[in-house]
This record gives C-alpha cells, sequence and structure tokens, in this order.
C-alpha cells in the first residue's frame, strides 16, 4: 500500500484500495519462495514443535491468533514477543549483530522496518500461494519478502460518558479548540510505528505547525498507539487524539462507550508487514503460522476478534463498523518516510518533550 502522500492526501484512498481487492493480482507470477502448506510441511513444522513470533499488534489480539493456532495445530507451541514496534526493531537489529537467531516471523505496524532489514539480507523470499494469489499487488514486497498482514487507521475517539455526541470532536483541526485542554492523549511516534506513520502523513497533510498547535494543549503522552484507547476507556482522558482503531472497536464491542472519529482531512492508514526471518531457527513451524496467518480463518479472525482491517478479499466486517470506503485515507509511503524519521522525532520532542 505505499504511494507518495502529497499526491493521495486530497482524495479518498478507499476508492483505489476497494478496486485492487476486488480485482487482486491473480496473474502475478509465483516467485520461487512462494509455497503451499502441504501435509509434509505440517510434519516438518510438528517436528520442530515451536514458533517465535515478535509482533507490535495488541497483546489480546495476539493471543487469540496463536491460540486458535495452536487449537489447530496442537504440536507446535507459539511463542508470542509482543511490544512495540521499535522496540521490537532495536531487538532484531542487536540480536541479528550479535549473530543470535531467534526469531521466526516478524510483524510491525512499521511499514519503514521491512526495506530497511531487506536491505540487510535478513528476510526470506518466503510468502503463502494465497497471498500472491489474492493480496493486491501494493500489499506484496514485489520480491517476495514480505506482505501487509494486517491493516490499521490512527483515529480520534472519544467518550461517550463524559462527553455528549453533538460536543465531541469532529475533525483534527477541532482538537485544537481550548475546550480539550488537558482533556486529550494520544502516543509517541518515537515508541509506535503506527503513530510514526500517523505523524508523516498529518504533517505533510496540515503542516508542522498543526503539532505545534497540538503540543500547548497538554495532552497526555502515552507510548503504544494501543495505550490511548486503553487511557480513553479508563476515563483518565475523555479525547483520544491518536491511537489505533482496532482497540476502540474490541472496547466498544464490550460495552465500553468510546467512539471513533473519522477526520474529514483524512485518517492515516498503517500497513502492519510481516516476514519471515532468513535464518528462522523454525523455518517450517515458521511457514504454517506465517500462511495461517494470512489465511482467510486468520484474516477473520483478526477482524472479528481485533477490529483490524484485512487485505484478503474473503474477509466480511462485522456489522456497524464504518467501511473503508467511506472513510477519506492518508497512506505513507515507508522510503519517503524512512528519510524523515530523525526529523519527525526531533520536532515532536520540540512540542510534546521525550
Amino acid at each position: 500500500m505505499r504511494s507518495t502522500h502529497s499526491r493521495q492526501a486530497n482524495h479518498a484512498l478507499a476508492t483505489a484500495l476497494a478496486a485492487l481487492l476486488v480485482a487482486p493480482c491473480a496473474a502475478r507470477a509465483q516467485s520461487a519462495g512462494t509455497y503451499e502448506v502441504t501435509p509434509e510441511l505440517i510434519a516438518a513444522a510438528e517436528k520442530e514443535g515451536k514458533v517465535v513470533w515478535y509482533t507490535s499488534a495488541d497483546t489480546e489480539v495476539v493471543e487469540r491468533l496463536a491460540n486458535d493456532f495452536h487449537a489447530k495445530y496442537p504440536k507446535i507451541e507459539v511463542s508470542t514477543e509482543r511490544s512495540g514496534a521499535e522496540r521490537n526493531f532495536q531487538r532484531i537489529n542487536q540480536e541479528y549483530g550479535s549473530d543470535l537467531h531467534v526469531v521466526d516471523i516478524y510483524e510491525a505496524s512499521d511499514a519503514v522496518q521491512f526495506p530497511i532489514f531487506k536491505r540487510a539480507g535478513w528476510l526470506a523470499k518466503s510468502l503463502p500461494a494465497e497471498v500472491v494469489k489474492l493480496w493486491p499487488k501494493n500489499g506484496v514486497d514485489p520480491d517476495g519478502e514480505f506482505a501487509t498482514a494486517r491493516a490499521n487507521l490512527s483515529v480520534i475517539a472519544y467518550n461517550t460518558k463524559f462527553i455528549k455526541p453533538a460536543d465531541a470532536p469532529t475533525s483534527l483541526a477541532s482538537l485544537l479548540d481550548p475546550k480539550w485542554r488537558g482533556k486529550m492523549v494520544k502516543a509517541h511516534p518515537g515508541y509506535s510505528g503506527t503513530i510514526m506513520t500517523a505523524t508523516y502523513v498529518i504533517s505533510h497533510a496540515l503542516g508542522w505547525d498543526y503539532f505545534e498547535k497540538l503540543g500547548h494543549q497538554r495532552v497526555m503522552q502515552v507510548q503504544s498507539s494501543s495505550d490511548p484507547p486503553k487511557k480513553l476507556a479508563l476515563g483518565e482522558r475523555p479525547v483520544m487524539a491518536d491511537g489505533n482503531e482496532y482497540n476502540i472497536h474490541i472496547l466498544a464491542e464490550k460495552g465500553v462507550p468510546v467512539v471513533p472519529v473519522y477526520a474529514p482531512e483524512g485518517t492515516p492508514f498503517v500497513p502492519g508487514n510481516a516476514a519471515i526471518l532468513k535464518d528462522a531457527p523454525h523455518p517450517n513451524a515458521a511457514k504454517l503460522y506465517f500462511a495461517y496467518i494470512y489465511s482467510l480463518e486468520g484474516q477473520q479472525g483478526l477482524s472479528d476478534v481485533g477490529g483490524l482491517r484485512s487485505l484478503h478479499p474473503g474477509v466480511k466486517e462485522k456489522a456497524g463498523r464504518v467501511p473503508l470506503s467511506q472513510i477519506k485515507l492518508l497512506e505513507s509511503d515507508p522510503v519517503a518516510l524512512e528519510k524523515e524519521i530523525e526529523t519527525i522525532k526531533q520536532k515532536y520532542e520540540q512540542y510534546f518533550g521525550t
């Protein structure tokens, strides 16, 4: 899902996305690393008995996916290491820098990390055939080293226990209203890949002047993009300036009075890519779990349980969730974003502190 933001920010991207999903790249030639799930693969994976997965997705989401996989393949244990995208990125760099090969599969909401690992030669050319057949072209690395496993939006949200819908924020610009001073929570781009992407696209859409003004609003700062929805649910702040849409879905469906807001200026669209590491210690179990993540069963689970957006054309979203076709999306270009990371961190800390 890549395009130069300046060319995308002025129109809804959902129409193009929907068209891609309707007409997936079935004719795309399969790479040498493309594989099917076979009895032989399952037997080899069961012999290894374990798969190690580093991810930045919310704990409840990844535990459900791992448990469902283990129920299907009880001879294989899933070791899930959940942390922020930036911390996992540093961890893999340290491990591979020390010639330690611990992780089998890496998944993160920071799309910039995958071209970096690809250049380092740390990713395997290994994608399930289902991904190659069904995913849109711009959801798959052209060399077959990674693909979008989940998609997420960073949204505004509010708690209806404290704010009436008629009084709620309706846009990014509305968050600058003095009435929200001291009442908002947001995550930090230095810790969260989702918020790094969101900060990038919003700074290009509205300019850094927007963040400078937002910084004067006495915003509660947290780290992970899954933290603002939790603070919102607890009532520690009645408004969420940014954070995961999927956490809002999960909370709302449990009866927590939280409501997402899709800003007319655009809502950041954040792809969560995944890859098998080239030196994975459990290569067959990695392939089997990787295929499960992208399967209709796995993707439907991510949508139903996790509230995530999927690129699998067979996934059906729950009733009540706003479809992508009705949301103006802001997409990022990971290659262009990579060049601005340090600038984003410096400017952000200038306006919000560390």
